[in-house]
């Protein structure tokens, strides 16, 4: 396996999206650490897949940030700035998720979409197809209007497959996670 740190791409932006198209590269930058999706393949188990990795804003701002990622536009490379600032104005609630994102990925955690599971991210302790997720997690900002409800639907949905919500609050910072257990009286 590729150690993380031997690992630098091109990436292409398009839209909501980056897309390494060089397959080489594309497996590297998956196995290190599980980013992204193949194009086309939606649980990969060889090493040596032959299809372009697509990355959210969201990964790959933290992959351009930890050095890991170059974006381009056309033939034109954007800075770490450029990007975040295109990312914010493409992606609603951008700077929240993001944070979480980085915070969740620095303590070690593999965080890919949770949209089918009625949450922004999923958390893995290993990574897909070596561990099931046990904890989906929804961003909240500290001054947005939450439905109460909402997180009701979405503990049940969690609780039916096993996992535990994890809401992160967002202030400036990430400012603290709040873990919900289904509890019956």
């Amino acid at each position: 396996m590729t150690r993380y740190s031997e690992v630098k791409c091109d990436g292409y932006l398009m839209y909501n999206r980056v897309v390494i198209l060089d397959n080489e590269c594309s497996n590297k930058m998956y196995w290190s650490g599980f980013y992204g999706s193949f194009l086309g393949i939606s649980k990969p188990k060889e090493k040596d897949i032959k299809a372009p990795l697509e990355l959210s804003l969201v990964e790959a701002l933290y992959l351009v940030e930890v050095k890991k990622l170059r974006v381009y536009k056309g033939s034109r490379e954007l800075s770490l700035k450029e990007l975040e600032e295109y990312a914010s104005m493409t992606v609603p609630r951008f700077s929240e998720l993001y944070k979480v994102y980085k915070d969740l990925r620095e303590r070690g955690y593999v965080l890919r979409r949770g949209l089918k599971f009625g949450c922004d991210y999923l958390a893995y302790e290993h990574g897909p197809g070596i561990d099931h997720a046990p904890y989906g997690v929804q961003v909240a900002s500290i001054t947005s209007n939450v439905d109460p409800i909402d997180f009701v639907r979405m503990g049940r949905l969690l609780h039916s497959v096993r996992k535990k919500l994890i809401i992160a609050v967002v202030d400036r910072d990430v400012s603290r996670y709040l873990l919900l257990k289904w509890w019956k009286p």
